[in-house]
């Protein structure tokens, strides 16, 4: 039994995926803070725009 436990502690096989699946969780939750960061800002030019565009007059020539 000793030497079991002994060899469970040695054993780093799963160490790997641990770290893969912090790292990946990581790199989604950065993807989404930054995704909600430009559609703040998108959000906000295109109402801008929007305004822009309706307040602006286009002149026609006379013939």
């Amino acid at each position: 039994m000793m030497n079991f436990i002994k060899n469970f502690r040695k054993d780093e096989d799963g160490a790997v995926t641990v770290d893969w699946v912090v790292l990946t969780a990581a790199v989604v939750a950065l993807a989404a803070a930054g995704y909600a960061s430009i559609e703040t800002g998108v959000e906000a030019m295109s109402g801008t725009t929007s305004g822009a565009l309706s307040a602006a007059t286009v002149d026609t020539p006379n013939e």
